[in-house]
């Protein structure tokens, strides 16, 4: 599955690379409400579809958290994740890395990475405002 082809044609079918607008767009319903230590899942019920977030996130956690669950609505259309219990950046799922694959790519253009090529992680993380771990990620998938 190439995420980065997935993506590139979300990006331009909708016109946007916000998580927000873009599940707004694909009419996707998003709540927010207490989950604990749990940061989100998407569920699809009566093929209507469905993220539910965190409350208490960071406004950067909460994109991509958002993202990624957007990205197991694309790519996994019909899987609940409520059960999926593997939460962490570098998780070893199948599904938890598509769709954090496909987080990073949403959130991270390649062209932040190419305009400034002599970043490091670290200041690539503080020009985008995201973590570290996510940036680390993009690399990876993309072996920038």
């Amino acid at each position: 599955m190439d995420v980065r082809q997935i993506v590139e044609r979300i990006v331009k079918q909708y016109r946007t690379r916000s998580p927000h607008e873009l599940a707004d767009r694909m009419g996707i319903i998003v709540s927010k409400c207490e989950l604990g230590s749990i940061r989100g899942y998407y569920l699809k019920k009566y093929r209507i579809k469905q993220i539910i977030l965190n409350c208490n996130l960071e406004e950067m956690e909460e994109q991509f958290v958002l993202a990624h669950e957007i990205g197991h609505s694309v790519m996994h259309e019909n899987l609940n994740t409520p059960f999926l219990r593997e939460s962490t950046y570098f998780s070893k799922n199948k599904f938890e890395v598509e769709a954090n694959r496909f987080a990073a790519e949403l959130l991270i253009p390649d062209n932040i990475i190419f305009e400034h090529p002599g970043f490091t992680v670290k200041q690539l993380s503080r020009l985008t405002g995201y973590e570290e771990k996510i940036l680390l990620l993009k690399c990876k998938i993309n072996s920038l």
